[in-house]
């Protein structure tokens, strides 16, 4: 009888074992991790909220991220869910339309990163998730709306 809540107990911790583990392995890289990592003087755009799903990075502006030049070659149009800015001088004004047009929401330097823009909007009033097709390195004073 006394084996019934010995086997009980080790199977009860057994489970504990996996539950734990799972919750571990959840533990991803975010914005901060990123950032640590990024390179000087480049912007980088992910995919996914928290900066993960890695979609590309720049040193330079863009003009549009659906074609086959600069640094974003095409299937990155309209997918940044989160962006950083490890730049040097300058921030990043990204555009919901392509040739740096339509509505803008920028990132400064000091701000670093916006880990989810499902939270913020552009400066036409339009979400800034998933709709980033061009980006440009500005002065602050063109700025008139800043991601959070």
């Amino acid at each position: 009888m006394r084996k019934i809540p010995a086997i009980l107990a080790t199977v009860a911790l057994a489970g504990l074992g996996v539950i734990v583990p799972a919750a571990t392995a959840q533990a991803a890289p975010n914005c901060s991790d990123n950032y640590t990592g990024a390179g000087s003087g480049f912007m980088y755009a992910y995919n996914d909220a928290y900066c993960e799903g890695y979609l590309g990075s720049s040193s330079g502006n863009d003009a549009d991220w659906g074609n086959s030049s600069g640094s974003f070659q095409g299937w990155e149009d309209n997918e940044a869910s989160s962006i950083l800015n490890k730049g040097n001088d300058y921030e990043v004004k990204f555009y919901s339309g392509t040739v740096y047009t339509l509505g803008h929401i920028c990132l400064s330097r000091d701000e670093a990163y916006a880990s989810d823009l499902s939270n913020d909007t552009m400066s036409n009033g339009a979400s800034a998730n998933n709709t980033i097709s061009s980006h440009q390195w500005v002065s602050e004073d063109s700025c008139t709306k800043w991601a959070s």
